[in-house]
């Protein structure tokens, strides 16, 4: 069998073990090298191929992509440079957790260093970043070869896919001639052969059946024992992406009496499932000193990564003499703060679902109750027991008491937030006339965002506004961000590949700066039909420093920080055959969003702000939301 012919075979093998270990999208950038994988990828009939010119574009669409489904997909490009392209989106999907199949064509080995075009060491490219790396094998049509090659299609789904999910590297060396050819008639027209076929032909050469880390039943049950003598506890939920995970924190949160503080990236803050101890004003309460020395929780369960409120962290660090347990299913978990005392090495979702079965059963709390049991209820009930009852009702008032604190300030900061808000921008003199405040947006989204609606948000600013701005509501909103690396690279292109995910409306939030870095990542849109609302938030700059101690330092702060650039999106934004508009008032803003997200397609939404300004009102919601709260500080009933 000569060259191509073989060449044929082996990628055959290779494309048919990824789709039958699950893998179902391809993004691929057009290249030379390889042709052999882009051919063959676009004739199979279980992938859907996407096409991108930009390979840092490409990349960061099928991370987006792959964070959503939570499933492997595969990005291919030529040799040289392009693979180099592919490094940010390797970054994020690596400390963010997103299963990708990072495919690199290459010269093959003869030609290297040897001063070949498009030629560069692309063995272990990606260094730690990816889970695993593997130079292949040149094809062959020997049957060592094949079995070869559909293993390791198996195993690097499993590797991309594990309990600590990420990215893996395959380098693909070829010869030329690059065009593969079928061995014969039957091959070209049948050529998705596995080495194992069962009755419905579509059994994979490698069967691997992955598990999750759990914890024992003895260690649960003390755990339970534990978290059931708190009498303030606190759950803190970090960015995640699994489904089931509201539904289970949730109940254990009831169950346990224990407020959650539901970073909105953890999926737990809005939806159909238990809200009744979800708080949403936490950035807000805990800028506040005297709240956080009168909320000083006796024990913390924290799950998910690191929480975006920068005043949650602080909180945590300030209190890293209380008892924190960490789940996470590797032992590579997020604790900055290092103020874990245990890990619990274990999926979070089965976690909380079997924790709660060892919890004892406690009278729901109605939403935004403020009182603990009367006083009447409380004697008769310790009348009525012995010591141990006595004991459990006093542990269970405490407990109710703890999270009446926390429903009543988190009540009272939103009251103040969205009066404070409308407050900005209607005093014609006032400091906010003629700029919408940024956060604002958020306040304004959760109305707007119908249910199934996708929203993500930029680095920088807007996810930290996102955390701030938006409340807790029962509607089914999914939040993504890239909190893996933070960068404000590519996400525009993550955005468009999570929308692409999935059918309902979805919505960006972005600064200029951020958008501007990624407007290659438009043309995935016209070339795929793709729909995304984009909300532009365009102050001209790096925004965030404003809020940052280099603001304090004016004779450099404009050049090197605030770097102010006086860009027109609208050009750019109708090169790439989406519709455009700058919003003057809230009115104008509802209504775009409204548009947008009805008619499909491309659309952005400019909203401008003044940096400065936008300081300003933040400081002065988060004054009046201390003046407010302050004024709830007493002892807590121990």
């Amino acid at each position: 069998m000569n060259r191509p012919q073989a060449v044929y075979v082996y990628i055959n093998a290779f494309i048919e073990e990824l789709a039958r270990s699950g893998v179902r999208h391809v993004v691929y950038c057009p290249g030379s090298r390889s042709t052999p994988l882009a051919m063959r990828m676009a004739e199979h009939p279980r992938l859907r191929c996407w096409m991108h010119l930009d390979e840092r574009s490409a990349a960061f669409f099928a991370l987006g992509m792959a964070k959503r489904l939570r499933e492997p997909v595969a990005v291919l490009c030529t040799s040289g440079t392009a693979a180099a392209n592919f490094a940010p989106a390797v970054v994020e999907a690596h400390y963010a957790r997103v299963p990708l199949l990072l495919l690199t064509a290459d010269r093959p080995p003869e030609l290297r260093d040897a001063g070949a075009p498009q030629t560069i060491d692309q063995l272990h490219l990606f260094g730690r970043h990816v889970r695993w790396f593997l130079e292949m094998a040149l094809p062959e049509n020997e049957p060592e070869l094949l079995r070869y090659v559909r293993t390791v299609a198996a195993k690097a789904v499993a590797a991309a896919t594990g309990p600590f999910a990420g990215p893996v590297h395959l380098n693909f060396p070829f010869r030329e001639p690059l065009i593969p050819v079928a061995p014969s008639e039957e091959d070209a027209l049948a050529p998705w052969k596995s080495g194992r076929e069962n009755e419905e032909g579509t059994a994979p050469f490698v069967q691997v059946t992955a598990g999750r880390p759990a914890i024992g039943d003895e260690a649960l049950q003390q755990l339970a024992a534990q978290l059931s003598s708190a009498e303030r506890g606190l759950i803190v939920c970090g960015p995640q992406t699994d489904p089931r995970f509201a539904a289970a924190v949730g109940q254990l949160a009831e169950r346990l009496q224990f407020p959650i503080l539901a970073d909105p990236l953890s999926q737990v803050r809005c939806g159909r499932h238990p809200l009744t101890t979800v708080i949403d004003a936490y950035d807000a309460l805990l800028r506040v000193p005297a709240f956080v020395e009168q909320a000083k929780p006796d024990v913390v369960l924290r799950f998910g990564g690191l929480p975006v409120s920068k005043p949650l962290v602080q909180y945590l660090n300030r209190f890293a003499d209380v008892r924190q347990w960490v789940v996470d299913v590797t032992p590579v978990w997020s604790d900055p703060t290092f103020a874990a005392a245990e890990v619990l090495l274990a999926d979070s979702t089965d976690l909380c679902i079997r924790l709660a079965q060892y919890i004892p059963d406690t009278p729901p709390v109605m939403t935004n109750e403020v009182s603990a049991l009367s006083p009447a209820t409380a004697t008769t009930a310790r009348n009525g027991a012995g010591a141990a009852g006595r004991s459990a009702v006093h542990g269970h008032e405490a407990r109710r008491a703890w999270l009446a604190l926390w429903q009543t300030a988190n009540r009272q900061a939103r009251e103040v937030m969205e009066r404070e808000m409308a407050a900005l921008e209607s005093e014609p003199d006032g400091e906010g006339a003629g700029w919408l405040f940024e956060g604002r947006i958020f306040h304004e989204l959760f109305r707007l965002l119908p249910d199934g609606s996708l929203l993500f948000a930029g680095n920088s600013m807007p996810v930290r506004d996102l955390d701030s701005f938006f409340p807790s509501v029962d509607k089914a909103v999914e939040f993504y961000a890239n909190r893996g690396a933070n960068g404000i690279d590519g996400v525009v292109s993550s955005a468009l590949g999570a929308s692409a995910a999935g059918d309902g409306p979805a919505l960006l939030v972005i600064g200029d700066l951020s958008f501007y870095h990624d407007l290659n990542g438009l043309l995935a849109a016209k070339l795929h039909r793709l729909n995304l609302t984009v909300v532009l938030v365009n102050n001209d700059g790096g925004g965030i420093f404003s809020f940052l101690p280099q603001a304090d330092h004016p004779r450099h702060f404009e050049a090197l920080f605030g770097t102010p650039h006086g860009l027109s999106f609208e050009p750019a934004v109708a090169m790439y055959g989406g519709r455009y508009c700058r919003v003057e008032n809230w009115d104008q803003f509802a209504q775009a969003v409204r548009t947008g997200l009805t008619e499909g397609g491309l659309h952005v939404i400019e909203v401008r702000s003044r940096r400065d300004v936008n300081v300003r009102q933040h400081r002065r919601i988060w004054e009046r939301v201390a003046e407010a709260v302050a004024q709830l500080a007493g002892p807590v009933v121990r």
